[in-house]
């Protein structure tokens, strides 16, 4: 591996990074011929009738072919992401692995009613608006041409996709991520300043902390 693209990964915080190099792989690997995308969606009966549970997880590892809409949502999971773990989960890797699950199994659940086999978009957007909603009074450059608020920023990223991918299925799953980020925001951020606690489904188990030695909470 070359010392710069090492150096570059290597900034990067390991969850991020884990799943980077996972999506990456999956895409060349596709593009390689060396599986195909039948091999990796995920339906229920796929992955639990016919005994193929891996489909659970590929679906969240596969962003499509290389493309411009590639690039755009890659570019996009990786970015806010990367400043999640950075700044509202740093020092907690549990906290924020169990954000990821915890948002992928509600984004399984939801998604026989949209019928999308892959899952990894709408997880990205999760990320990208659980992170505008905490960054209520930052402004966003989108390419140099367009600023908004970052709580507009999951919308404005929704609409580009839906003009890069030229149909509204493009959007109704990164929306649908939008929804499972709200939900997690909801029953955190909301449910703290509310009543003062948050939704027993977003709190990390004893067991993911102590997998990753991360100190009680």
């Amino acid at each position: 591996m070359p010392v710069g693209l090492e150096a570059w990964l290597s900034d990067i915080p390991p969850i991020t990074r884990t799943w980077l190099i996972a999506a990456i792989g999956t895409s060349l690997a596709v593009q390689c011929h060396l599986v195909t995308p039948l091999q990796l969606y995920f339906s229920f009966k796929s992955a639990f009738l016919n005994m193929q549970p891996w489909r659970a997880i590929t679906t969240f590892l596969y962003f499509g072919p290389l493309s411009i809409d590639f690039v755009f949502h890659l570019f996009f999971f990786m970015r806010y992401s990367r400043m999640l773990e950075e700044s509202s989960f740093a020092g907690r890797k549990a906290d924020y692995f169990w954000l990821l699950c915890t948002s992928a199994s509600l984004l399984l659940l939801l998604s026989p009613l949209f019928t999308l086999p892959f899952l990894s978009s709408p997880l990205a957007f999760t990320l990208v608006y659980i992170w505008s909603r905490r960054q209520p009074a930052m402004r966003i450059s989108l390419f140099g041409i367009l600023t908004v608020s970052a709580p507009y920023l999951p919308i404005a990223l929704v609409a580009i996709s839906w003009v890069i991918n030229g149909t509204w299925r493009a959007a109704a799953s990164d929306l649908m991520g939008c929804v499972v980020g709200h939900a997690w925001y909801f029953g955190t951020d909301v449910m703290v300043r509310e009543v003062g606690g948050q939704m027993p489904w977003t709190k990390t188990p004893a067991f993911v902390q102590r997998w990753f030695n991360d100190p009680a909470r």
